[in-house]
């Protein structure tokens, strides 16, 4: 319809360290151009002295706001003092208090709900706390509308307990996080995005449907963004930037249109029970890789020489639940897809003799149809959708997978190239392939990549060695990525499409490897009785470099 999008500022507890906040937002619009507003959540006033100074220049006005600012009220009694009213008021030039509770409408029309302080435990609930009965008010103000579809924006200071079920991982204790009155609300307001705060940690969660696949119409998705503290010794994200289109605003298909990495609501788990039988989101489709390129089974067989090494030792895999570990120790819980996923180790459709080592986060297998006999993947044990996505923990042993699979390969005179497709797939994907010393240099194999690129109008990045992935790909970002054994990287934002089969094409071309016919995996299957002998000669190989054996 040609409607400007609102460009909006959300912040984390800001704790009183108002020159900080408000100098880094004057950088960022001295480079990107003026924002709408800022949206603070969390602990906005500081109790210390120091704060206490900073918030006097502003309130006096001896210093400016650059932007409109709107904030959420106490989250703590040493806090409660700098709330005059609790109905929301204007408390310096430039800085509005929205209040307890409640929606604010943007002369744009922009759609902001907001809640307040922390879930109380008790009645009565002190001022800086709320409770599910007024959650429960706030929700009937809105949804007794019959043209109710959602909020634009929800503002809490508590994370909703539970949001990052069926999501990816997040560093917080989910033991002890977050509100249920919370998840509740959000669950009922539908926001397209929703911030919140008070964990001192930066969580991007996938985004989830607001609607039951097949049962119910089409619905807009959310996301749920938590954003640490301003100005926090560990860098962590507190500021985010993003372009809304009032939802009044905007075409209902282009409303409802669904992301490739979009996810199952995390707040209706008895929903969802009910009706995984017809959801079919996770199914394969024409536009998708073939699905039994990857294929692992855990099936029934147990024991022999022929089983994977490592911790699968010591793991029930045969319907016992992922994770399930014997000495009495604590069964690992693993993140759960929403749907059927061929790829998750416990898995009961996949291949067990495909499989090599297994790990606490990760397991090593086979390629089924593979470019060399010795291609192999490094796939995660739950169900995660790409590396940006994962917790420092299984980072950490992702990485020691790599290191092993290298050394493993340098023995025979290979060189390592690792690879992932984070579009149209379901499941976290490692290729890792070998490529002979005699066969090409690193930069034989970085040339290929980045000629094969251009030729189809894709310009390869080279990122620095150390980068971590995620400083340019945010979770749910499509890319594809390249790991050489020199340590470069080199990265491709999918805009657009993107040839499934680029990096096998790439390594099986002329350049590497010399073998085009194989660039396709359906022409390089194996009976089973060749792939159990394969697997079989592979694990005894890589015994001398399997670091799970011993874990």
């Amino acid at each position: 319809m040609g409607e400007q999008p609102v460009r909006v500022l959300a912040c984390g507890d800001v704790e009183g360290k108002l020159n900080a906040l408000f100098n880094r937002v004057q950088t960022i619009q001295k480079k990107t151009g003026q924002f709408d507003l800022l949206l603070c959540v969390g602990e906005f006033f500081g109790t210390s002295p120091e704060a206490e100074a900073e918030w006097q220049q502003y309130r006096s006005g001896a210093k400016k706001v650059p932007i409109h600012t709107y904030i959420l009220g106490a989250a703590s009694r040493e806090t409660v003092k700098n709330f005059p009213s609790a109905d929301g008021c204007e408390l310096a030039e430039n800085i509005t208090y929205l209040g307890r509770r409640g929606v604010f409408t943007g002369v744009s029309g922009l759609q902001i709900a907001y809640v307040s302080g922390r879930e109380a435990s008790q009645e009565p609930a002190p001022s800086h706390c709320f409770t599910a009965k007024h959650l429960s008010a706030l929700v009937e103000s809105l949804t007794n509308n019959a043209k109710f579809r959602g909020v634009d924006v929800l503002l809490t200071s508590q994370w909703p307990r539970g949001a990052w079920l069926y999501g990816n991982n997040t560093d917080v204790n989910t033991k002890s996080c977050g509100s249920g009155s919370v998840a509740n609300l959000a669950d009922k307001l539908k926001p397209r995005y929703h911030f919140a705060a008070l964990e001192g940690a930066h969580y991007e969660r996938l985004p989830y449907r607001n609607h039951v696949v097949l049962q119910e119409n089409a619905q807009h998705v959310s996301r749920f963004i938590a954003l640490a503290t301003v100005n926090n010794p560990a860098k962590k994200k507190y500021l985010y930037a993003f372009n809304i289109v009032p939802m009044k605003s905007m075409d209902p298909s282009e409303l409802v249109k669904q992301p490739q990495d979009v996810t199952e609501n995390p707040y209706r788990r008895s929903a969802k029970d009910k009706t995984d039988a017809a959801k079919t989101s996770f199914t394969s489709t024409e536009d998708e890789e073939p699905v039994r390129q990857f294929f692992f089974d855990l099936g029934n067989n147990r024991g022999g020489g022929g089983g994977p090494r490592g911790r699968g030792r010591r793991r029930h895999p045969d319907g016992d639940g992922p994770g399930r570990e014997q000495h009495g120790k604590q069964p690992r819980r693993h993140p759960q897809p929403s749907g059927p996923c061929w790829f998750c180790l416990a898995s009961p459709q996949v291949e067990k003799h495909l499989v090599i080592s297994i790990g606490s986060h990760w397991y090593l297998a086979l390629a089924k149809g593979g470019l060399t006999s010795h291609h192999l993947l490094v796939l995660p044990i739950g169900h995660h959708q790409s590396v940006v996505e994962l917790s420092s923990e299984v980072v950490e042993e992702m990485e020691k997978f790599k290191c092993a699979v290298r050394s493993f390969y340098k023995s025979r005179g290979e060189r390592c190239v690792v690879f992932e497709r984070n579009y149209r797939s379901q499941h976290l994907q490692l290729q890792v392939v070998p490529v002979p010393l005699s066969r090409c240099t690193t930069d034989d194999i970085k040339e290929a990549f980045m000629v094969q690129a251009e030729e189809q109008q894709m310009e390869l990045m080279e990122i620095p060695e150390h980068t971590d992935l995620k400083q340019i790909a945010p979770p749910g970002t499509p890319y594809f990525y390249v790991e050489l054994d020199s340590g470069e990287k080199l990265f491709y934002r999918i805009r657009k499409q993107f040839p499934l089969q680029f990096g096998r094409e790439v390594l099986a071309s002329e350049a590497v490897l010399n073998i085009p016919t194989r660039a396709d995996w359906k022409e390089c299957k194996q009976s089973r009785e060749e792939e159990e002998e394969n697997c079989k000669l592979i694990r005894d190989q890589f015994q001398p470099f399997d670091f799970a054996i011993d874990e």
